[in-house]
């Protein structure tokens, strides 16, 4: 399953509307994702570079060999360059700047190439400018057409809230003192990868989590888990992201194992809790970024642990694993209906553990939904050995 044709004209149409805007006559994509919403193809690997180029009235993919059964059964677009890697194709391209160059050299001196500044490597950049045409930013453009969601990537974003929840009741049912991190994540793996394959033929369902267990590995906010077992009195946080079609939603929670677990480690789970549901009562079109940073800071900062604040309150969710707009303390960026976010404020105390919920929650009309469901009460979350 890919994105549908009537939805890939329409964020063109829409896309090449900024690129009049800016008198720019050539795009060069080269962000895996931004090609994917502008086409519908993704690879596995870009090692091998891939090239999008988008013009007026048509596009043009520039991909390595092993991607060209690929690309024509999932990319919509006009034309497909090939180059390739093998001994014996050595009288053809073998290198994706030959095509590149070629496409680059065809337009009319003086053209405004629009290219991703945050992201094009430095090397293609200035081939473009050593050819002189001028390079023009039209990266943040695709950062606010993204940002505001569809009726059908909302559908699938909804669905990967759905998963995530599946999968973290499967590894909360099996919890227990003396299991490893890799083990507790092992058992929401299998549960959502077999809810996926039974609701859904042939679409692509994908996941990253972390487990980090313990005083010492839960106050760094991102560790791979382990093979570390659970101990009584252990603060642990558990990440998950799970994506199906592209989309991803993200869920975490905080947990205690309580029978020695301190009073302070009681009370910070707690604050963060609470500081989380101030920022999801804050989302709301017209509110600033910003704001929703401060609705949760200032929860912290009122019990005396604003020290203890190592990141934004959330960032924006999509297609990639963090993607602006970011709602962050200096922000000022106005939300709207159809911005995807996750709420995540953390409290990071050495020595004592840390602490943060994640949920991933959707801009309404009147404020916002969250799409991701486990249970994320303080009660729900100090754990009987």
């Amino acid at each position: 399953m890919s994105i549908p044709t009537e939805n890939i004209n329409t964020r063109l149409k829409a896309f090449r509307k900024r690129m009049e805007e800016k008198q720019i006559e050539a795009v060069v994509l080269w962000d895996p994702d931004n090609q994917y919403y502008l086409s519908g193809f993704k690879a596995i690997s870009y090692s091998r570079p891939i090239v999008y180029w988008i013009y007026p009235e048509t596009t043009a993919y520039i991909i390595p060999e092993l991607e060209d059964l690929h690309a024509e059964e999932n990319a919509h677009t006009t034309h497909f360059h090939v180059y390739h890697e093998r001994y014996n194709r050595g009288t053809n391209d073998t290198s994706f700047l030959t095509p590149f160059m070629r496409l680059l050299r065809e337009l009319p001196a003086g053209t405004k190439v629009g290219v991703e500044c945050e992201i094009l490597p430095a090397y293609v950049y200035q081939n473009i400018r050593k050819q002189g045409y001028e390079a023009v930013d039209i990266g943040r453009d695709l950062i606010e057409l993204r940002s505001i969601k569809e009726e059908e990537e909302i559908k699938w974003l909804e669905e990967a809230g759905r998963l995530s929840d599946v999968a973290l009741e499967a590894s909360f049912q099996h919890l227990s003192l003396g299991m490893s991190e890799l083990e507790f994540d092992s058992y929401g793996d299998q549960a959502l990868l077999k809810a996926a394959s039974e609701a859904y033929p042939e679409v692509v369902v994908g996941y990253e989590n972390w487990t980090c267990s313990g005083v010492r590995r839960s106050a760094m906010p991102h560790l791979y888990s382990s093979t570390r077992t659970f101990e009584s009195g252990d603060p642990v946080v558990h990440s998950r992201q799970v994506w199906i079609n592209g989309y991803r939603a993200e869920n975490e929670r905080t947990f205690l194992f309580k029978e020695k677990a301190t009073e302070e480690q009681k009370t910070l789970l707690k604050l963060a809790i609470d500081a989380q549901k101030a920022g999801m009562e804050a989302v709301k079109p017209g509110v600033r970024a910003c704001d929703v940073d401060l609705a949760a800071y200032q929860v912290i900062k009122e019990a005396g642990y604003e020290e203890y604040i190592d990141h934004r309150i959330g960032h924006g969710l999509g297609l990639s694993e963090h993607e602006e707009p970011y709602l962050r303390f200096d922000n000022e960026l106005v939300l709207e209906e159809g911005m995807v976010y996750t709420i995540e404020p953390g409290i990071y105390v050495p020595g004592v553990g840390g602490f943060r919920h994640s949920d991933t929650v959707i801009v309404t009309a009147d404020g916002s939904r969250s799409i991701t469901h486990y249970p994320r009460s303080y009660e729900d979350m100090l754990i009987e050995e």
